[in-house]
């Protein structure tokens, strides 16, 4: 029998029903998708009703639907969540992903699975049992964890380990961000971040000189882990996850396609190791990550600590890089060795000082190209495709189909009837009977068995491939018409559809807690995030007395760390404080919000747990 932890899970995201097709014909065996309510992305909320058509979808294919329940919550409002945890147990959720402490204590929550945020904290060992012990199934670790780190975790624990492999990153450890809150009361917890650190600062050294200016010193390129999934699956990680549920159709087709093809080539290596869902995805679509929205990409510390995770000149889109600007004119340029078509309309990018400068192309014509404007484009300067025309339409418009393979079998039963079963890989059958007094004797047997064959194959509007026929010859001595045998087919495979669903649906799983388990701090601060009065029992039940309330219940940040990241401006500048202790006369360095100029902040580092912290001023 296999280890659980060797089922392997492709999980994408989705913000609303449409991206959820997506994901699922693109090859996801999971998806991850906002609760009509306290998720944490609030723009993504998805009703109760569209998640319980996006489940019977999922449960066709064997795929899991995981619903983010994930903000922290007042008193007031844990019956209004535990009421929502209900509604998702009634319509077939297969897990909740949560982050508050109180929903572990709510008496009488729902027998569902539950698995534990990456805003829980999970970047050591001992936070990852401890998460364990409290019958979480399914931990998402932090970005931040290099393949030693999971490793290490993987060894120690058995719970099923979930990581990000690609998209946005958050510059913070994940739960650990308190910039949004203290400078807008907009709490990055509650599901409202409003992404300060995706904005322009000044950075000023200790004695006030200026280090950059109009500089995303926070803005952290994005998340691609494509030469590091087969490591990643080696070292314990389960379920792979992609970032984005804020993106469109598009996006999670060409990313979740993308990964899908890297994990199979991968489990075709690894007979130990096996897919979590069925189907096969085909599909015209070629998948390739620069082709959309893009930061530039970083591995962030899967491989240790590595310079350019971050681009201080923008956080938009940056797209593909295309190659160099040649012959530039006053209404045209080229591209030199540029391998890839530009398209009319296609929108381009190119970095002139510390600016991020955007054309448009009107015309192509025998590889020179006509912008709406040239801005300032000068020979020699990169360019990049950020607005790809034909790729968005290649997604939008490229056939895909993810199919089931089944196998059917007619024969005639006990009392005369024909009998048609539709039956899959795992024996699960759709039946079908026709009634055959009317019929008549086939004057040609053959032809009764071809027109039966050419009818049966025909699946086409449903996600089964027919892959083998099996015909009694009882049933060729008769004449069945083409509507006869569509009819029999229609009617097995919805049948075998519903007991697909049904068969998929998720067993109960009543939480199996540890009560006496110990939590990894003996003190909570207001970093922890305990912002009712249940979650804080919960912590002093399990040997972590609580300082303060978390910050959402704060009114003074006037001095309070808002950010705890393993970011590190002084390593991005080469003055590593390790190898340059002479830099050290630099700190604190001052963050001055460019757009907001009331908004500042100090900068140290913590070089023992070789991390930076910064305090709002």
């Amino acid at each position: 029998m296999l280890n659980p932890r060797n089922f392997i899970e492709l999980l994408a995201p989705a913000r609303d029903i449409e991206c959820a097709k997506a994901a699922l014909a693109h090859g996801a065996d999971a998806i991850y998708i906002g609760a009509p309510k306290f998720s944490a992305r609030k723009a993504a909320s998805v009703s109760t009703n569209d998640i319980a058509e996006i489940v019977r979808l999922a449960h066709l294919y064997k795929a899991r639907v995981f619903v983010a329940l994930n903000t922290l919550l007042f008193d007031n409002e844990l019956d209004e969540a535990k009421s929502l945890a209900w509604e998702m147990y009634r319509i077939g959720v297969d897990a909740l992903i949560i982050q508050d402490y109180a929903l572990l204590q709510l008496e009488n929550m729902p027998p569902i699975e539950l698995h534990s945020s990456t805003q829980m904290d999970n970047r050591s060992a001992e936070r990852v049992l401890f998460h364990e012990s409290q019958g979480f199934k399914q931990v998402v670790l932090a970005r931040e964890l290099s393949i030693n780190q999971i490793k290490e975790i993987a060894d120690r624990s058995s719970v099923r380990l979930e990581a990000f492999i690609h998209g946005a990153l958050c510059v913070s450890y994940s739960g650990r961000c308190f910039m949004s809150q203290a400078v807008c009361r907009r709490s990055a917890n509650r599901g409202e971040c409003s992404q300060p650190c995706r904005l322009p600062y000044t950075v000023l050294s200790a004695d006030g000189q200026q280090i950059a200016k109009n500089n995303y010193a926070l803005s952290l390129r994005d998340n691609n882990q494509t030469d590091n999934i087969e490591k990643m699956m080696l070292a314990g990680v389960s379920s792979f996850k992609i970032e984005g549920r804020l993106k469109d159709p598009s996006y999670v087709a060409n990313i979740t396609l993308h990964y899908r093809r890297i994990i199979d080539d991968i489990l075709a290596k690894h007979p130990e190791f096996c897919r979590e869902s069925e189907g096969t995805t085909n599909t015209s679509l070629i998948a390739n990550p620069e082709r959309s929205f893009n930061r530039g990409f970083t591995s962030f510390f899967m491989s240790g600590r590595q310079k350019n995770i971050h681009n201080p000149i923008t956080p938009k889109s940056m797209g593909q890089p295309l190659g160099k600007a040649c012959r530039v004119t006053k209404s045209s340029f080229a591209i030199e060795d540029c391998n890839v078509k530009i398209n009319n309309n296609d929108g381009l990018c190119f970095i002139k000082g510390n600016t991020l400068i955007g054309l448009k192309v009107n015309k192509v014509e025998n590889g020179i190209l006509y912008p709406d404007k040239l801005n300032g484009l000068q020979n020699g300067l990169m360019l990049y495709r950020n607005s790809d025309v034909e790729f968005d339409n290649l997604t939008k418009q490229a056939r895909t189909s993810r199919q089931i393979s089944i196998d059917m079998a007619v024969g005639m039963s006990p009392n005369g009837d024909i009998s048609l079963q539709a039956i899959d890989r795992d024996g699960n059958i759709g039946n079908a009977s026709y009634n055959t007094s009317a019929l008549s004797a086939a004057k040609d047997p053959s032809a009764t068995r071809r027109m039966g064959e050419q009818q049966l194959a025909k699946t086409g509007g449903t996600p089964f491939v027919v892959d083998n026929i099996y015909m009694e010859e009882s049933v060729c001595s008769l004449f069945v018409n083409a509507s006869i045998w569509n009819e029999l087919r229609r009617n097995a495979l919805q049948e075998l559809t519903e007991v697909r669903i049904n068969a998929n649906a998720p067993t109960d799983c009543p939480l199996n807690a540890d009560s006496q388990a110990i939590y990894p701090q003996s003190q909570a601060d207001a970093q922890i995030g305990i912002l009712n009065n249940l979650a804080k029992a919960y912590l002093e039940l399990h040997g972590c007395s609580m300082s303060e309330w978390g910050y959402e219940r704060q009114s003074d940040y006037r001095g309070r760390i808002v950010m705890t990241t393993k970011h590190c401006l002084m390593f991005a500048m080469g003055k590593c404080l390790k190898q340059h202790p002479e830099a050290k006369k630099m700190l604190p360095l001052s963050l001055i919000d460019e757009e907001h100029k009331n908004n500042k902040y100090s900068v140290t580092c913590d070089c023992d747990n070789c991390q930076m912290v910064i305090r709002y001023n």
